[in-house]
């Protein structure tokens, strides 16, 4: 965790727009608590609808924007106005970070009159106050956390955890949720579902199978398995993981909570996986097609499952294999509260 005295410098005001999905947007928290560590006040802009959600154990005023562009604009224009009045010299200085890489997000900020600083690509250079440039290749968290560095203008090298943070409400909201389904003690969480796409080759990143795994999972490992669908993933829950216990609520900073109580989270490539490693959870991140030194969820206690890729064949882990690694990591539980 950082420490810092908040009194050492001035405060200043600095928008920064953040990622459109949950595992970007976990990746980027450490360069956001970096640049927060050096006097600024940050406000969080974001697509996503969860975006407050998942940040609820932050600080940071999280602004999700409106669909249209004349809303969007709109909506940034005010919230510079906000930040002059706070600070004069807001203006006259880089006072927005942009984490995505699209040409839309930099024409955006340059309407609205912010001077943003962002990774040169698509031909947003001219858009932007500074534009840096991106090495491709390394993991996500890394580029995010190099970018804060350069907008501060240091250098630093990336942290190895997270330390992702959960609300109070939320951590309660989970507890008694947990209690209402009869859970009390130690549960494996699995995290099936997956959004988007996999490499610039639009694989899927599902594994296909995780019914087989929760099947049995459900007879050896000797702990409940829970569930907790998105929007629309219900149905689909029911009917591949009758054996788990399905959790309703779809709020992404319970979802958070729940990760964190888990003694085992088995997942996907997807965000969940990475709020869990972020949280200090162990995992075991069952991957496919996912180029995982970009892209596995970055934290302590993270076990990556991934067999050799061959050209467009994705070859992935057996249900077999996954229960015996779960297996090893719940002996490696129990041993270590032993010793606690």
């Amino acid at each position: 965790m950082l420490n810092y005295d908040r009194s050492a410098v001035p405060v200043r005001p600095l928008v920064v727009r953040i990622r459109n999905w949950v595992g970007d947007v976990v990746l980027g928290v450490p360069a956001l608590k970096l640049i927060e560590s050096h006097g600024y006040s940050l406000t969080i802009v974001a697509r996503g609808k969860w975006a407050p959600a998942l940040l609820s154990g932050y600080d940071w005023p999280v602004l999700v924007q409106p669909s249209s562009v004349a809303d969007k604009l709109a909506q940034l224009r005010e919230l510079r106005a906000q930040c002059r009045r706070i600070d004069p010299q807001f203006d006259r200085r880089e006072n927005t970070l942009l984490m995505p890489e699209s040409f839309s997000s930099a024409l955006e900020m340059r309407l609205a009159g912010l001077r943003a600083v962002g990774y040169s690509r698509e031909g947003r250079s001219l858009l932007m106050a500074r534009g840096e440039t991106l090495t491709r290749g390394g993991h996500n968290l890394v580029n995010y956390w190099n970018l804060a560095c350069r907008f501060l203008r240091i250098e630093q090298p990336a942290p190895n955890h997270v330390d992702f943070q959960v609300s109070v409400g939320n951590a309660e909201a989970a507890r008694r949720l947990l209690a209402a389904h009869g859970v009390v003690g130690d549960f494996v969480m699995i995290c099936p579902f997956a959004a988007g796409l996999a490499t610039a080759k639009k694989l899927n990143k599902k594994w296909p199978a995780f019914a087989d795994f929760v099947r049995q999972a459900a007879r050896t490992l000797g702990l409940p398995l829970l569930v907790y669908p998105g929007p629309g993933e219900h149905a689909q829950a029911r009917e591949l993981y009758p054996a788990a216990i399905m959790v309703d609520g779809s709020d992404m900073g319970i979802y958070g909570a729940l990760l964190q109580r888990a003694t085992l989270v088995v997942a996907n490539d997807t965000g969940p996986a990475h709020m869990a490693a972020a949280l200090g959870t162990r995992l075991l991140s069952v991957l496919g097609p996912t180029i995982a030194k970009e892209w596995a969820p970055w934290g302590p206690r993270v076990t990556v499952l991934q067999r050799p890729q061959t050209g467009d064949q994705t070859d992935w882990p057996t249900a077999d294999a996954v229960i015996i690694a779960a297996q090893q990591q719940l002996a490696a539980a129990r041993a270590e509260r032993m010793q606690a």
